[in-house]
């Protein structure tokens, strides 16, 4: 069943509307031609898209990136890359399934591809624990990194999690250690990292494998230290705070642009991404191919040291990413 956000249902509602429309013109003949009434909702439909979803706030945009039907690793894998083999376990005995990752092949370049991966149906989001990690997605993780580093090909990572998953048994296994290793060793790592976030960018369970060289993010996509529920119940002790919360953490798209926190944003079809998955994954693929031509010619030395100034001036005042 589709689920339809608030600010969403007016222009369901048109939709149906047309849909009945062309249904009534196909079954009678004497409903006469009202080929321009359903041309006129038509572009009513798109005015009504592009002033929503060309406006929408803090909470709203979250929405959007949560949103079930949106496209997640898996899915961009299959739209964008080939002949992909899925690589398996931490070699500590660890599986890690919120965390997918293998190679394949984009155009005709060999590359490694990591994701965050939350699950569709009721059984594949608890197998997948709603796409937050256990220490063994993260070391898995960095395994496959090192792989591409041993065989020089470059490496793109897609973000979509709440963040790590906070359990007892995940600290026990070493959560935030598996964490900071992971970020201590991409930012050593010296072949070609490219990082979007697809979908929900959260916390620590997003910089496990959010530490490249170009920065990308999807229009409709958030990254955030924390969850606005979780802001909200710490500053106000109120979770319905939630909208107040969203707004004060600078998480969309926008904001993490004019904070020179991601390269480049990347728009998503009129809609969002949760109903355009195909236009969804074109556009993504042309902003990859373009951002990897960017730094592939770059030598091992002059990748690593422009990643250390990237990440070292993160917050300065006045600070922009070059490109």
């Amino acid at each position: 069943m589709v689920q339809i956000l608030e600010f969403e249902r007016e222009i369901f509602a048109l939709e149906n509307q047309i849909r009945e429309l062309v249904s009534l013109s196909h079954m009678y003949d004497n409903v006469g031609d009202i080929t321009h009434e359903i041309e006129s909702l038509h572009k009513k439909v798109r005015r009504m898209k592009r002033d929503v979803y060309s406006n929408l706030k803090g909470w709203q945009k979250i929405q959007v990136a949560r949103h079930p039907d949106r496209p997640y690793t898996l899915d961009y894998i299959k739209y964008i890359f080939t002949d992909f083999i899925e690589l398996h376990g931490d070699r500590r005995g660890g599986y890690g399934p919120s965390v997918v990752g293998g190679l394949a092949k984009f155009d005709d370049q060999t590359i490694m591809v990591i994701g965050h991966q939350k699950g569709r149906d009721t059984q594949e989001k608890i197998q997948r624990n709603f796409g937050m990690s256990q220490p063994a997605g993260y070391r898995k993780a960095l395994r496959l990194m090192k792989l591409a580093q041993k065989f020089r090909i470059p490496i793109f990572t897609l973000i979509d999690t709440p963040g790590a998953y906070p359990g007892i048994d995940a600290e026990e296994k070493g959560q935030s250690e598996a964490i900071a290793k992971n970020m201590i060793e991409m930012i050593e790592i010296d072949v070609p990292i490219i990082v979007t976030i697809i979908g929900e960018g959260g916390s620590g369970g997003a910089l496990a494998i959010g530490v490249g060289d170009r920065i990308l993010i999807l229009e409709h996509s958030i990254y955030s230290v924390i969850s606005p529920e979780g802001c909200a119940s710490i500053l106000w002790g109120d979770k319905d705070k939630v909208s107040q919360a969203a707004d004060a953490l600078s998480l969309t798209a926008t904001s993490l642009f004019e904070l020179s926190v991601v390269d480049e944003v990347i728009s998503e079809p009129l809609g969002g991404a949760h109903r355009h998955h195909k236009r969804t994954a074109i556009l993504l693929k042309k902003a990859l191919r373009k951002n990897l031509q960017l730094i592939f010619d770059l030598n091992p030395e002059e990748l690593i040291k422009k990643r250390h100034e990237k990440f070292r001036k993160l917050g300065e005042t006045g600070f922009k990413v070059d490109g």
